[in-house]
């Protein structure tokens, strides 16, 4: 199959990032974006959920983020067990 070049811009921290992660999984930057096209395509649709980002931050969400910024402006010390950080993560 015929190769070509793309060439995009993105941020150069995002990038660093991505790069770190990609290696430890053994892959290349090229070789993880073909990954995301191939399967994009095999969808026919972007591979994972997409959401405004304002949706993340809201309801009771917001409202545990805001405690937690009260509590540390206050001076407290927050704190959270493995448990109820993983439960935060999958609401």
């Amino acid at each position: 199959m015929a190769q070509t070049n793309l060439t995009i811009r993105i941020d150069e921290n995002i990038k660093q990032e991505a790069e770190v992660l990609f290696n430890k999984i053994g892959l290349t930057m090229s070789s993880a974006i073909n990954v995301f096209f191939r399967q994009a395509i095999r969808e026919q649709s972007i591979p994972f959920e997409l959401k405004p980002y304002d949706d993340y931050y809201t309801g009771d969400r917001l409202a545990r983020i805001l405690h937690s910024v009260d509590q540390v402006e206050r001076g407290e010390v927050v704190t959270k067990t493995l448990a109820e950080l993983e439960a935060m993560e999958n609401d």
